[in-house]
């Protein structure tokens, strides 16, 4: 493994805690690339992948994408006339032109066509709430595949038409996002934890004529019945003419408890629309611009951003980072905590499905029926890579260290994260007990504008707590001031931001060009502008410091909320902490905080007094907290996400907007009685 020696202390987190072996270090898939092309170190690497060297034929970006798609073995049916046309400018490039292939072909057609070792080898592993364990291999994906795809045909369904998956976390919507691709649909996931009106808002742009349900899935150990929402949500939007209805519950026997409502002329049980369907069909060849899915953003501001990918881009993103940086291996099992509806749903799987790996999906709540469901499922299935946001780890820790006890965790390799920044002490807190001290923590952060990241440490590096490593490879990132001018080198803080382009870089959105220049590249001259706020320190580590748009400008001096609440959460009695602006009448705004705290302390007036004083002694005093209020949870999203949007205006007295995707609505009620 890794070797690591060192005894991290929270009483300085600004050193280096994870140093990897030499003997991991070339064990890596990173490291094997780096000896091939004879790159010495990763400041070497980035350089490489990201600038023209002088002196170095092999170096720049055009040159690592075009390279990448070789030695990945990503399969071209007809090879591309050069790596990229931008001509239009950065915002506008055009990869891989004149060249055509298939997502699905590289994920689960190649595999299922050679030995019979690979056909025969599991590509997806799930488990639902309830215990039940099922394993799909690469044969049984590719003829679900096929049935999918000719579902789809029959409906009608052409190269570029929408289709819509609202579905539970179960198997199939594999098998559904892959027929999608074959037949050049663009597949539409969407959350399953969204309402009626999130759905519907995203049915309606999409303009799906085909949607993909369940009758519903088990979350908490309940009965959570998504076909009824499906149908509302349609009859709102519009557009659908065809739904089709996968049975999590077993509604479609007679027998069952569980009636759900019916459309005759609409729906169909998945066992009589696709099962039914021949298991052959041929991929269709696909030009590398051609859409291949159509994600949303979270939306928390405004109408939901339709983020246009390509089949080129998020095949050979999804592969790189998944490769290199979670360092895949034929024998690993990859777990990543996602619904489909989230972008790191389908990077996980074309990812992991392009090398013929082995990913594990998860259908339920992760502390159902105790809090040790994920170490458990870790132990059990030997897992080997294990992705999860810093939310749900302060969400867990809380719990106890006693309930990791009697699991044996030693098949993780590596660690992931994302979503959000984290705080040292949680990050220690998974590196140490789930990672034993010796599995990386790949931090990283992109979005779902380019399906991957922007920032993402590589396995061989070593870390510092809750650091970002650096630039991703080939991925042209920089921090700037307000003028645009370079900051990195000066560690001062600055605005994350793109200086080129890459493959997987959205097309456009799917309402038109205007509002994606003006939400991504107008703020600088061509360069996209990725709203956070980002910093490298003097040994070259990269951090975040939470979103720029969200600064709380407290009498003119700004502060961002991650820095508010990391102040708090380095307080011993605090495990989580949100951070808001009210309204003041003096600063203009005032920062105010909810916090939970630790069992074993109790909720004082001296305590809030400590904890203030601690925001003012780390961050200045005009940034103390007007007001700390004490809650026993935070609104969260099912991927972990506190939902902070909902807290202010629970405070401010707001319109909550859009509250579908919330996971434990009596969250609100208790904000509302906050302490």
């Amino acid at each position: 493994m890794t070797g690591n020696t060192t005894d991290p202390s929270l009483e300085d987190v600004d050193t280096i805690v994870h140093e990897p072996s030499q003997e991991f270090v070339e064990s890596t898939n990173v490291y094997e690339f780096m000896e091939t092309y004879g790159i010495d170190d990763y400041d070497d690497l980035i350089e490489r992948t990201t600038s023209e060297v002088d002196g170095e034929p092999e170096s720049g970006v055009d040159w690592f994408w075009d390279e990448l798609v070789d030695y990945l073995d990503i399969e071209f049916y007809e090879g591309y006339d050069e790596v990229r046309d931008d001509s239009k400018g950065p915002q506008f490039t055009d990869w891989y032109p004149g060249g055509e292939l298939n997502v699905a072909h590289n994920v689960v057609d190649r595999h299922a066509a050679v030995d019979e070792e690979r056909r025969n080898k599991v590509a997806t592993i799930w488990e639902g709430e309830d215990g039940e364990v099922r394993e799909v291999t690469y044969h049984e994906l590719h003829r679900q595949s096929n049935q999918v795809a000719n579902a789809l045909e029959e409906r009608g369904i052409e190269t570029g038409d929408t289709v819509g998956l609202y579905m539970p976390m179960v198997p199939e919507v594999v098998s559904i996002l892959y027929g999608c691709f074959k037949v050049g649909a663009i597949a539409v996931p969407i959350f399953s934890g969204f309402g009626v009106d999130a759905a519907a808002t995203r049915i309606a742009d999409s303009g799906c004529s085909v949607l993909f349900t369940g009758d519903g899935f088990y979350r908490r150990g309940k009965p959570i019945f998504l076909k009824s929402a499906a149908d509302e949500a349609i009859a709102e939007a519009g557009h659908v003419e065809d739904t089709i209805v996968f049975d999590r519950l077993g509604s479609s026997d007679t027998a069952s408890e569980h009636e759900i409502p019916w459309n005759d002329g609409r729906d169909e049980w998945w066992t009589d629309a696709v099962e039914t369907q021949d298991d052959a069909y041929e991929s269709k060849s696909l030009d590398s611009s051609q859409e291949s899915m159509l994600l949303y953003s979270s939306g928390t501001t405004g109408k939901p951003k339709g983020i246009v990918h390509t089949h080129a881009g998020v095949q050979v993103q999804c592969a790189k980072e998944v490769y290199f940086g979670m360092d895949l291996k034929p024998s690993d099992r990859f777990f990543w905590v996602s619904d489909i509806g989230w972008m790191m749903g389908p990077w996980t799987l074309i990812g992991t499905h392009t090398f013929g790996g082995t990913a594990f999906m998860y259908e339920g709540a992760p502390d159902h029926p105790e809090p040790d469901r994920f170490w458990e499922m870790i132990d059990r299935h030997k897992l080997t890579q294990f992705g999860i946001s810093p939310t749900a780890i302060r969400a867990l820790r809380k719990h106890g260290d006693e309930w990791l006890s009697g699991h044996d965790l030693s098949s993780l390799r590596l660690l992931g994260s994302t979503g959000e920044p984290w705080d040292p002490e949680s990050w220690l807190w998974f590196y140490e007990n789930v990672g034993g001290g010796e599995a990386p923590i790949i931090n990283i952060s992109g979005g779902t504008e380019i399906c991957g990241c922007f920032l993402m440490p590589m396995p061989n590096q070593p870390l510092k707590p809750c650091t970002l490593g650096g630039p991703g490879l080939g991925m042209d990132i920089d921090i700037v001031d307000q003028q645009g001018n370079s900051v990195t080198e000066d560690h001062e803080r600055g605005f994350l931001v793109a200086r080129d382009s890459c493959p997987s870089m959205t097309k456009s959105l799917w309402s038109g060009d205007e509002r994606y220049l003006n939400e991504y590249w107008s703020t600088f001259e061509d360069m996209w502008n990725h709203g956070d706020w980002a910093q490298q320190d003097e040994d070259g580590f990269w951090y975040l410091h939470g979103r720029a748009d969200d600064a709380l400008n407290v009498a003119g001096r700004k502060v961002g909320p991650a820095e508010v609440e990391g102040a708090l959460i380095d307080h011993e009695a605090v495990n989580q902490a949100a951070a808001i602006g009210a309204p003041d009448d003096t600063t203009g705004t005032a920062v105010v905080t909810y916090v939970i705290l630790e069992d074993g302390f109790e909720e004082t007036d001296e305590l809030r007094e400590k904890l203030r004083a601690q925001v003012g002694e780390e961050l200045g005093k005009p940034f103390r907290p007007r007001e700390i209020l004490f809650v026993d949870q935070f609104p969260k999203t099912q991927s972990g996400k506190i939902i902070r949007r909902a807290i202010e205006a629970t405070y401010t007295g707001e319109d909550l907007g859009d509250m579908s995707s919330i996971e434990n609505p009596e969250a609100l009620e208790e904000l509302e009685d906050a302490r």
